[in-house]
């Protein structure tokens, strides 16, 4: 249950940092969901310790049969998990590239790609190419990228296409 309500927690305060990607703010529904099932399972895990501190056959019955319909949870969930991340995959990428459209350097948005380009060490929502159909590559009048997309060790990197080796 600590372990849960910790990763549930992580997933929020994460959130924070990309939730200009992430507009659908059902997108932390599954951290909320993480840490009330941290709460039941701590409520569950008291019922089977005392159940098992009393020796009652019924309670430990019980325990059971509750520890069984959540392990059937966690299957279904992470099946369907499965079958629907292409889903999210692709409403991800059409947001991030909503967001991409926007970015002008100065406001939220660009500093939410380019915290998010240097922290994955990425450039654009696949590569650098995707920077090429933005308002900002043709506005900048050289055809650059931000200079987010730059290598942290690259120290002469502008942004230009002509130097992919320091992107």
């Amino acid at each position: 249950a600590a372990g849960l309500s910790y990763v549930g927690a992580y997933v929020i305060n994460a959130y924070k940092s990309y939730d200009n990607f992430l507009q659908d703010k059902y997108v932390v529904l599954p951290a909320v969901i993480i840490i009330c099932v941290a709460v039941v399972m701590f409520i569950i895990g008291l019922l089977g310790c005392c159940a098992t501190f009393r020796e009652s056959r019924v309670g430990l019955g019980l325990f059971l049969a509750i520890i069984l319909v959540i392990f059937i949870a966690e299957v279904s969930t992470f099946v369907l998990g499965f079958v629907y991340r292409e889903k999210v995959k692709t409403d991800v990428q059409g947001t991030m590239r909503s967001v991409f459209e926007k970015y002008d350097g100065k406001n939220t948005e660009s500093e939410v790609v380019d915290y998010l380009q240097e922290q994955l060490h990425c450039c654009g929502v696949k590569n650098y190419s995707d920077w090429t159909t933005t308002q900002w590559y043709n506005s900048t009048g050289n055809h650059s990228v931000p200079l987010s997309c730059c290598q942290q060790e690259a120290k002469n990197c502008t942004g230009q296409l002509d130097q992919l080796q320091e992107l």
